[in-house]
């Protein structure tokens, strides 16, 4: 295998991102963004984030979650807690999420840190999920290994014949997380690779944000 990828070329023209745009908040720009991007089409999922923690092996890895929830708190997606995530995030609470939106040539770093959200808010998110969904987080003891499609497709059967009739709870192993952000930086593509990057860092404590242009 070996594929030369050096013509492919793209111009990003689109948007701009100036200093005397910038509202106070990070949030707020991000609520921004993250609509404009839903307005203008193109992005199937426009909630698909990366999300990067340490392993318990020392390496960083990094897969795509769904953003579930978002306020000045901070970032909410669901997973199980003993998937190779759950441990990760147990171990160092210390991660990163990313977007990127190509229909408006925008990306989103955040640096934050992340907890357990409370059971109750959990249980209220999983009993909204669609009854699929539901059984799937039973039949998945997610990260671990299995021995066909085969025998993950039985466990849902019985699953389900066993809850047909049945409200079915929320597993103890499940539930949902919040990154409270630390960090900023949002990206705008623009023309000759002079993009536009904008970092808010958290001095302290609280909603006290400064602002910084970083060279692209």
């Amino acid at each position: 295998m070996n594929r030369d990828l050096t013509d492919y070329r793209k111009s990003y023209d689109k948007k701009a991102l100036e200093e005397n745009e910038l509202p106070v908040s990070p949030f707020l720009l991000f609520s921004n963004w993250f609509k404009e991007v839903e307005e203008a089409g193109g992005v199937e999922e426009t909630n698909a984030m990366s999300l990067t923690t340490f392993g318990l092996d020392s390496y960083p890895k990094t897969r795509i979650v769904l953003l579930k929830h978002f306020d000045e708190e901070g970032f909410v997606f669901y997973t199980n807690y003993e998937s190779e995530k759950g441990k990760a995030m147990a171990a160092n609470n210390k991660v990163c999420i990313s977007f990127f939106w190509p229909n408006l040539e925008r990306q989103v770093i955040i640096k934050g840190v992340v907890n357990r959200i409370s059971e109750q808010k959990s249980s209220d998110y999983f009993n909204s999920r669609p009854k699929g969904s539901q059984l799937g987080a039973w039949a998945s003891e997610q990260s671990s290994i299995v021995e066909s499609r085969a025998f993950l497709e039985s466990k849902l059967l019985a699953l389900e014949e066993k809850y047909k009739e049945k409200e079915i709870p929320k597993p103890d192993f499940w539930g949902g997380y919040c990154v409270t952000p630390v960090e900023f930086e949002f990206w705008q593509g623009r023309p000759n690779r002079l993009h536009d990057r904008i970092r808010y860092a958290q001095q302290q404590k609280g909603n006290n944000w400064v602002t910084n242009r970083l060279s692209p």
